[in-house]
């Protein structure tokens, strides 16, 4: 293996402000919670566009109601996702750690649960198309996907597997092996995987939802079920590059196995789609 020295050691900070001691025991502003606000933003922002170009009918306070209830959707969902999904045994032995979000854990299949009972909530409060409002939230998540994982990268977690690739990151706090080559005990390179799920689960889905959003008029929930398969494919692949933080499943990575359950659902919802406009076609007729 190359000497370490041949590659970038993470040095980022997960705070872009710091704060000095104070009794209130907030450290600063974090980016990962800036993630969240600006995926956040990016959403409410695509939504008034919407509205604007008639693609939608929600008015603006039923866009403020439907982020309110996607936001606690996504972080109540994530959160309780992470603790059944990847740290059950934890929370198990005490409950109350699920809201110990100061200590971090949260995961993607959770928030997407969240995201759905909002979805169905709001769907029923105001008689809206469950279909057609889920392809209106799956147009916009790859957006707070694509920040979650950049923030993801500065906080320097959820790193790779180890590589010799030139373009390899050393994480300071993954685990230290004994390099022969170099005399040094220290973090190995490893692939900045994070940036990889930023690529593919974020800029990459957001590109094809949105392709598809504007230029084409797929089924309602067909869009949806397109973007659960996709999420769930390049979720799959990415894990490749990535280091399990959990133990495996079926000699699959906790994402990876998961992540089969999302694409299976998306394929099912695609057909039920083109059955159902299918059917309504030929009543028509």
């Amino acid at each position: 293996m190359p000497a370490s020295t041949e590659y970038w050691v993470h040095d980022l900070s997960p705070f872009l402000v710091r704060f000095p001691e104070n009794p209130l025991h907030i450290e600063g502003i974090r980016y990962y919670g800036l993630a969240y606000l600006c995926g956040f933003i990016g959403a409410w922002i695509l939504f008034s566009l919407y509205y604007k170009k008639q693609r939608i009918p929600l008015n603006a306070d039923q866009q403020t109601t439907l982020m309110t209830a996607v936001i606690i959707g996504v972080l109540a969902g994530g959160r309780i996702g992470y603790m059944l999904l990847y740290d059950l045994p934890a929370f198990l032995s005490n409950p109350l750690l699920v809201f110990r979000v100061d200590q971090g854990g949260m995961a993607s299949h959770g928030g997407f649960i969240g995201v759905l009972l909002a979805v169905i909530w709001f769907s029923r409060k105001y008689k809206f198309s469950f279909l057609r409002l889920g392809d209106v939230i799956c147009s916009v998540a790859p957006l707070g996907i694509f920040f979650g994982r950049i923030a993801n990268f500065i906080n320097g977690e959820l790193w790779g597997r180890v590589t010799t690739f030139k373009w390899a990151v050393i994480f300071p706090d993954s685990p230290s092996v004994y390099n022969p080559l170099t005399g040094i005990y220290g973090p190995e390179p490893r692939h900045a995987s994070q940036l990889y799920a930023a690529t593919l689960e974020g800029l990459l889905l957001f590109i094809y939802v949105q392709w598809r959003f504007w230029k084409t008029r797929p089924p309602a929930g067909q869009l949806a079920g397109e973007f659960l398969a996709g999420y769930g494919i390049v979720r799959i692949f990415g894990e490749l590059f990535r280091e399990p933080d959990a133990s495996l499943i079926l000699g699959l990575s906790r994402g990876q196995f998961y992540s089969l359950f999302m694409v299976a659902a998306g394929i099912g919802i695609v057909f039920y789609a083109r059955k159902r406009t299918e059917a309504r076609l030929k009543l028509g007729d």
